[in-house]
């Protein structure tokens, strides 16, 4: 069956198969998933560290039940690493073997030109498919069952990275110039992150849609914690969350990520904590902030900070 028609008929069908993944999304995530799906677009999701970018494209992999492929980008990545090698060992080996036959293969009665023209007839023998190590981008083309491709981070790749991609990102298909063009079995669903290190080019962007994922509303977080953590209580949920949300208005250089509010609920459980107090914040901060001099600003506000928590309910500013 074909995975397009089975799991991407509406959106709601894609919202309700990401949360039984445990990923709690809004409609606007689910509908870009949904449209990327029928259209066979990359996706291009930009945010801040830490809200779930990764983790889309797991998610993802995970209920359409396909392998999920990755390639981490880093300054400096190049085709080779990303797309394809020559098996220089096997060739070497081969190498040896034709070396043995040479006698068998020309004619003693040969004149040179004949028997360098019988040579050249294995030329191709090593700069072929047999000789080929696929690569992460060559493995997701080669996929016949499907395969989400995540190209994580690409903003730290160079620019010239970038543009070797754009042949992948709108004909699913590269070149290989001793073999020559290699189309996809079957179209990758591609994910590409970006932190926004770098601005990325117009011709990346006009191949892909668009998903800008912020950090979440009071609501929406306090879903992803009783999802992932469901015997945190209500009221310590509230709590931890509205202090979260708070500490994200403070002029600090890196603000608390959902992950880190995942983290910090499960350090709260493990504490046996049923509520906030100004102590336990306090020893705990460095779970949320991971910077000296941002652990300073929240320690200054702690009290205020954490007043307010306390007083957190369902109708709190920010959801």
């Amino acid at each position: 069956m074909d995975w397009k028609a089975d799991k991407f008929s509406s959106v709601e069908q894609v919202m309700d198969g990401m949360k039984a993944a445990h990923y709690i999304c809004d409609s606007q995530v689910a509908t870009t998933i949904y449209l990327a799906g029928n259209i066979e677009k990359p996706i291009l999701v930009e945010g801040p560290a830490g809200v779930g970018k990764t983790e889309l494209a797991k998610v993802i992999a995970e209920y359409l039940e396909v392998p999920l492929i990755r390639i981490q980008c880093y300054e400096g990545l190049d085709e080779s690493k990303a797309l394809y090698e020559w098996k220089y060992g096997k060739q070497l080996l081969y190498t040896q073997l034709l070396k043995d036959k040479l006698d068998t293969i020309m004619n003693k009665q040969d004149k040179l030109a004949d028997s360098i023209e019988k040579l050249h007839q294995y030329d191709d023998i090593f700069f072929s498919p047999h000789f080929l190590e696929p690569r992460p981008l060559l493995k997701a083309l080669e996929q016949p069952e499907g395969v989400v491709l995540l190209i994580d981070e690409i903003d730290k790749a160079d620019e010239e990275f970038e543009a070797f991609l754009l042949e992948v990102l709108s004909d699913f298909q590269v070149s290989i110039p001793e073999i020559g063009t290699i189309k996809a079995v079957r179209k990758p669903l591609v994910f590409l992150t970006s932190n926004n290190a770098r601005e990325l080019s117009e011709a990346l962007k006009r191949r892909c849609l668009h998903l800008y994922i912020p950090y979440p509303s009071a609501a929406l977080e306090r879903e992803v914690i009783k999802t992932r953590l469901p015997q945190i209580g209500e009221k310590l949920r509230k709590q931890l969350v509205a202090f979260i949300q708070a500490v994200r208005t403070l002029d600090i250089r890196k603000p608390p990520s959902i992950s880190e509010t995942i983290d910090w609920a499960r350090v709260l459980l493990l504490m046996h904590a049923e509520s906030l107090n100004r102590e336990l914040v306090g020893k705990t901060l460095n779970v949320i902030l991971k910077h000296e001099e941002d652990i300073k600003v929240a320690e200054e506000k702690l009290v205020s900070l954490t007043a307010a928590a306390l007083k957190a309910d369902g109708g709190m500013t920010g959801e």
